[in-house]
């Protein structure tokens, strides 16, 4: 890109460059009524410093006169660009914050081209637009010649007219001159475009920053640089769009097989390639509950999600064809799997074997739980966890109720710098609470070597000095695995004091093999034990259920995990005392 391209922007290439880590952008005080407004100018100033080389010379100019508007007629186009569709009513467009005339406004968004003021109108557009009482005097005589009664509901008036009107028209030929006027918006392509540049996805709406207060969270800083951008070419940005526009027409209920051909080529870029694997599994679950099999077959089998393989295995038998899913499952088989999709290829080979005669490889034995029953007077408030908390609790035991948040808490203590790596497609603005890739399939993979280096610090000893540093220079910062009220600095001393690094390590590398499954499941609470080592181990965890409840699966992987690897845990199971239960 030529440095002209951003010059009305006052940026070349090399200052472009060189200020896109140490210039955050603003964010708007929501007392300020035209906040959004501000945050909506942060949005694009952002996309046209980091992006500005994947945007056309003709991009960058309207967004060039977007910022330059007046604030009025900006004000009310960022709330038409924030609505649902292009198609906006007049006279439901009022905003008394514009300070001015709405007609003002509006006429001077006319005059520079954000707005058609005529535009054809097809007559979907119009039910949608006006209510019965407007379109039924319109459309009666119309009725009455297809047998219709003129008291028609709107949906039946609509699938009995769309024959006879077939072509867009303006409004005035539809409902007459005296009708409320509707402007379309221009330009909407391109401000989903930078939706998209700004958020990595076309999921989240203009609200999700626009209408949001930020300023009291705070967010780690990452440099985001060209190097760190997802988008490295403009034809990336057009992959994402066509693959967006694909999965709209799925969620539409266009049939799988005419999605088929437009879905987009693979890419060389990991996090478009991650998305395009999602899409696959989306088409072949519609193409297979539409019928078509062997289409759902072939889109699973192109799709590198770990949930297609196992669609893929379930249809072929269905389909009877055990050969050759037996040859596949027998193949990933050998591969590390995380504990959902070990179980369900386990059951597929065992069934699988039995239609082919064949040996299914062997299925570790289902490990002993260890198990405890207490009787306790049933609390008049508060939770089952915090009354064995209460119970089992001393002062040289103490017992906290920590759930999902200690260990996670200490892994994204230990692996923050990691964890906030710029890798191309982890961060789009500085407003992330982690990597937008932290579920996909290769978080760990392209992050191998910092990984390696964060539990090379388990095995050396260090790692307890990273996380008390982390722990302090980080106070407040927004993480995924950290909860700050919960993490506090009593529970991760006496965790690092009481828990062996060895234990760490292995918990680590667990949930590291799915993090989407294995970040939830653990014990609820974590009695330590100073002075005393268990055996090696100063500690345990237990999971507590009450009268009724069980154990849900992913609990049972983390408890069968434990039981395996000697991590001390049990399950408690409450009774309560005024049930005529006595222990």
């Amino acid at each position: 890109m030529g440095s002209g391209r951003l010059r009305g922007f006052g940026y070349n290439r090399l200052t472009w460059e060189s200020e896109l880590s140490i210039e955050p952008p603003q964010t708007a005080d929501l007392e300020d009524p035209l906040y959004y407004l501000k945050n909506m100018n942060t949005v694009v100033s952002w996309v046209v410093r980091h992006h500005g080389d994947l945007l056309t010379a003709a991009e960058l100019r309207v967004l060039d006169q977007f910022l330059t508007l007046p604030t009025a007629p900006r004000a009310l186009l960022v709330r038409m660009v924030m609505r649902t569709g292009e198609l906006f009513r007049v006279d439901k467009l009022q905003y008394p914050e514009l300070g001015v005339a709405q007609t003002d406004a509006l006429a001077a968004l006319i005059a520079g081209g954000w707005l058609d003021a005529a535009p054809a109108l097809s007559i979907d557009q119009l039910f949608r637009l006006y209510t019965l009482g407007q379109l039924r005097p319109v459309f009666a005589p119309a009725l009455q010649e297809a047998g219709a009664s003129k008291t028609e509901p709107k949906g039946r008036m609509l699938a009995l007219l769309q024959p006879r009107f077939p072509d867009p028209q303006p409004l005035a030929d539809w409902l007459g001159p005296s009708a409320p006027p509707v402007v379309r918006l221009r330009h909407m392509a391109l401000f989903d475009r930078v939706r998209l540049m700004f958020f990595g996805n076309l999921r989240q709406s203009w609200a999700d920053f626009v209408l949001v207060e930020l300023g009291h969270q705070r967010f780690e800083p990452v440099p985001l640089t060209p190097g760190s951008r997802a988008f490295r070419h403009r034809d990336e940005v057009d992959l994402y769009l066509a693959m967006h526009q694909c999965r709209e027409w799925l969620d539409q209920g266009v049939p799988a097989s005419e999605v088929w051909p437009q879905v987009p080529r693979s890419s060389d870029n990991a996090w478009l390639s991650s998305r395009r694997n999602r899409l696959l599994l989306e088409l072949g679950r519609q193409a297979e509950r539409q019928g078509e099999r062997e289409l759902a077959l072939q889109a699973f089998g192109a799709s590198g999600h770990r949930e297609g393989r196992l669609k893929q295995l379930r249809l072929l038998e269905r389909m009877k064809r055990h050969q050759q899913a037996w040859e596949i499952a027998s193949q990933w088989h050998t591969q590390e799997l995380s504990d959902a999709e070990a179980q369900g290829l386990a059951r597929i080979l065992k069934r699988v074997a039995a239609r082919l005669g064949e040996t299914p490889p062997p299925v570790t034995p289902e490990v002993t739980l260890e198990t405890v029953t207490l009787t306790l007077p049933r609390p008049a408030t508060g939770s089952v966890e915090y009354a064995v908390q209460a119970h089992l609790n001393r002062a040289e035991a103490p017992v906290f109720y920590v759930e999902n948040t200690l260990i996670n808490g200490l892994f994204g203590l230990l692996c923050w710098q990691t964890i906030f790596a710029p890798i191309p497609g982890a961060f789009f603005h500085p407003f992330h609470v982690g990597p937008a890739d932290l579920t996909r399939e290769d978080f760990v993979a392209r992050r191998q070597a910092l990984f390696d280096e964060c539990f090379t610090r388990l095995a050396d000893g260090s790692y307890r000095h990273q996380i008390l540093q982390n722990y302090r220079a980080k106070q407040g910062i927004a993480n995924p695995f950290v909860i700050w009220p919960v993490v506090t600095e009593e529970v991760l001393e006496l965790a690092l004091d009481c828990m062996p690094a060895v234990d760490l390590d292995r918990l680590f590398r667990r949930l590291l093999l799915n993090i989407r499954e294995h970040r939830s499941g653990f014990p609820d609470l974590i009695r330590f034990r100073r002075g005393d080592d268990g055996g090696g181990r100063g500690y345990d965890m237990i999971e507590v259920k009450g009268p009724g409840d069980r154990l849900q699966d992913h609990q049972r992987r983390w408890l069968a995990f434990f039981a395996e690897e000697g991590i001390p845990a049990s399950v408690c199971y409450v009774r309560w005392r005024d049930n005529g239960m006595t222990g």
